[in-house]
């Protein structure tokens, strides 16, 4: 067998944890992100394609999303009864409609 050398540890990857690409639904709660993700799969019968969307609450330390965004979010430990998954990065930022920073101050 050949020996180990006890020298620089060997660094740490997140390749085993799992990675989903959406677009974020909701901003209400606190440093919490709801994000919904499109997946398509073969039906295991028919074989047609058919499109499936299921939510992930993700938790966003910054609050830096917005409703519309284009995330991308990494598995994590449970955080919360719902949450375990985080926000690694915006991909594409949601047009802004104009006016609608008002609406948000006033709610």
């Amino acid at each position: 067998m050949p020996e180990q050398k006890s020298g620089a540890p060997t660094p740490k990857t997140d390749s085993n944890r799992k990675e989903k690409v959406g677009y974020v639904v909701s901003t209400k709660m606190a440093k919490t992100v709801v994000v919904e993700v499109d997946m398509q799969r073969a039906h295991p019968k028919y074989r047609r394609v058919i499109s499936r969307s299921k939510k992930f609450y993700a938790h966003d330390e910054e609050n830096t999303a917005r409703a519309g965004d284009v995330v991308r979010i990494v598995e994590t430990r449970p955080l919360s009864k719902l949450k375990r998954w985080r926000l690694a990065e915006v991909i594409q930022r949601a047009a802004i409609v104009p006016g609608a920073e008002k609406i948000e101050q006033a709610s």
